[in-house]
């Protein structure tokens, strides 16, 4: 059985990538663990624009401060614009896990504006990522702000990066679009060799004992997968970027469902949380046992199988079958 799949570029061992988050990729033995347990590739913890934003300012007021005191010291630094304090531990982690492990490593932006990341995402690229991931995370609250100037600052800030960096570039973006099919093309099209479908927006809380509003981190339920695999199965073979999914995948059946919705790859965070960095080993058995069951050959073979291209009935995904999905819930009164 082959496993391989293809991923903006890049060779990979099974569609089994490891998502972005921080309890899981900060650490370089958890990355060895991941590539012992079957990772094809791993999503690093993001580098967030706020830190490279604060960053720059504390070093600035470092640098200046006191510097009318004495005149010789007006010169005696250098501009502190061309400074990164800080963000080098990050660049190091690259560096690091690429000494370690041999699966690709691809480094993760998230921000909402284009602020410092164009010369960071050369960093990111010497230090030896093998792709990054643009997660660009934005809550808009400006009523004066319309959908096309948001869309707009997605596509600006894309085109920017792809301008100043050689390795593939992914967008993680958020399914609140007027038209997600449409903006799904204009993002390939200003050159975003993948779509990561989609970015979960971790919604505040309200604490009632003590009357605030906090961040209360929720991890994903099987679901949360439904809405990524029918815009995965609706994208696929219509417009030119790898699509990966995200958000729902806790077993290997939701694995195979987003590969043959069409997704090159499946990032899994939320069932490691729960189960460990070796249930990895458990998702790639769990594919090599259904695909010899059913006589699959390989990856490739199911890709894009129930698409909306391939689907039997492609009206699956859309409206068609708005009430006939309605008709389907028997309520349990009705069975008494």
């Amino acid at each position: 059985m082959d496993l391989t799949t293809t991923y903006m570029g890049l060779t990979l061992k099974s569609p089994l990538v490891v998502g972005s988050c921080a309890p899981l990729t900060e650490e370089i033995d958890n990355l060895k663990r991941m590539a012992e347990m079957g990772a094809a590739a791993v999503v690093l913890h993001s580098f967030f624009e706020e830190q490279l934003r604060q960053e720059r300012l504390e070093l600035h007021h470092h640098l200046t401060y006191g510097t009318e005191s004495f005149a010789e010291a007006l010169t005696y630094f250098p501009e502190p614009e061309i400074f990164h304090v800080g963000s080098q531990e990050y660049l190091n982690h690259i560096r690091q896990a690429k000494e370690m492990v041999d699966i690709p490593i691809i480094a993760s932006l998230n921000g909402s504006n284009l602020g410092g990341w164009l010369d960071y995402a050369q960093q990111i690229q010497q230090a030896g990522a093998d792709a990054l991931e643009l997660n660009i995370y934005y809550v808009p609250t400006d009523l004066d702000i319309s959908g096309g100037e948001i869309e707009q600052n997605y596509l600006d800030i894309l085109r920017n990066v792809k301008a100043e960096i050689n390795i593939p570039v992914a967008i993680k973006v958020s399914p609140y679009f007027s038209n997600m099919a449409n903006m799904a093309k204009r993002l390939a099209e200003a050159g975003a060799d993948g779509l990561v479908l989609f970015n979960r927006f971790y919604q505040p809380d309200i604490d009632l004992e003590n009357l605030e509003v906090y961040p209360n981190v929720l991890l994903s339920t099987p679901q949360a997968m439904r809405l990524p695999m029918r815009w995965i199965a609706i994208l696929y073979g219509r417009i030119d970027a790898d699509l990966a999914a995200t958000s729902g995948i806790h077993n290997t059946a939701d694995v195979l469902k987003m590969v043959m919705a069409g997704a090159k790859i499946t990032q899994v965070v939320s069932c490691l949380l729960r189960h460990g960095i070796e249930y990895l080993s458990t998702l790639e058995e769990g594919i090599y046992r259904w695909m010899e069951d059913n006589e699959y050959q390989s990856i490739k073979q199911m890709q894009g199988s129930l698409s909306q291209l391939h689907c039997p009935d492609p009206t699956a995904f859309e409206r068609a079958q708005y009430m006939k999905a309605l008709q389907t819930y028997a309520p349990v009164w009705r069975a008494r």
